[in-house]
């Protein structure tokens, strides 16, 4: 996963793309404290727990990926045997995947 800081709030996440339609984040502190997006949700009573992602966190990822700081790459393969990943792959949690 690679690093991609939110050019509105200067939360940092940790992203990794498989394909130009998908793309996991994984939030790197409290959502609600950092983002404005999430944070006004919250500050009206609403939930965030649905909530994906914030325009301008989507249009920072957007960036890095034109400017080539967020690589499209490729899922790892299934061990061939167990049907598990490979070594080192294991405890990757991704809190987001987008269809856009």
């Amino acid at each position: 996963m690679q690093a991609v800081e939110c050019a509105a709030c200067g939360n940092q996440v940790l992203c990794e793309k498989f394909s130009v339609a998908h793309t996991s984040v994984q939030w790197t502190a409290d959502a609600a404290v950092v983002c404005t997006e999430f944070g006004e949700r919250v500050g009206r009573g609403g939930n965030t727990a649905r909530m994906r992602t914030c325009g301008a966190l989507r249009a920072s990822i957007d960036r890095a990926v034109e400017d080539g700081t967020l690589t499209v790459g490729t899922l790892e393969p299934l061990g061939p045997e167990s049907g598990t990943p490979e070594a080192g792959t294991a405890g990757t949690t991704t809190t987001e995947a987008d269809d856009a």
